[in-house]
């Protein structure tokens, strides 16, 4: 998983929250240039973009269309600080995308990406890494 937030102390509660759950493997980028340069350095596959929608430079929107560009596999979660009806009202994102309000409790955050992930479609890889897997690659990053 890679959280793309350029607010860091809601990157690193997001990474801290998901990575005490036990199962997931989170890398972060503060920006969507080093988001994007994360992918072909990282070893593994990153099943989950969770990314601000409003970002430096461009959207998470664009971010995200961009990695799935080359990975169309990754599945994406966003979040924001303005409600999913402003953000779709706006046209930011579409009314069916996955979204998350900030400010958000640690459960809410783990609740709403184990069912992007759950919800994989059939015949889409997808390769979280459990804690007994991360415990070897950690020189991967």
């Amino acid at each position: 998983m890679l959280i793309a937030e350029d607010e860091a102390s809601v990157r690193e509660l997001a990474r801290d929250r998901l990575e005490a759950s036990g199962y997931y493997y989170v890398l972060e980028a503060a920006h969507p240039d080093e988001a994007r340069a994360v992918f072909p350095r990282h070893a593994g596959p990153i099943d989950l973009l969770l990314t601000d929608v409003i970002m430096p430079w461009i959207s998470g929107r664009e971010l995200a269309d961009r990695l799935r560009a080359e990975w169309p596999a990754l599945e994406v979660l966003y979040m924001s600080g303005y409600t999913d009806r402003a953000i779709v009202h706006h046209g930011v994102l579409d009314p069916d995308v996955a979204f998350l309000e900030k400010p958000f409790a640690a459960a809410d955050l783990r609740r709403k990406v184990r069912e992007v992930l759950d919800a994989t479609p059939p015949g889409r890889a997808r390769a979280s890494r459990s804690a007994a897997d991360r415990a070897g690659a950690l020189d991967e990053v």
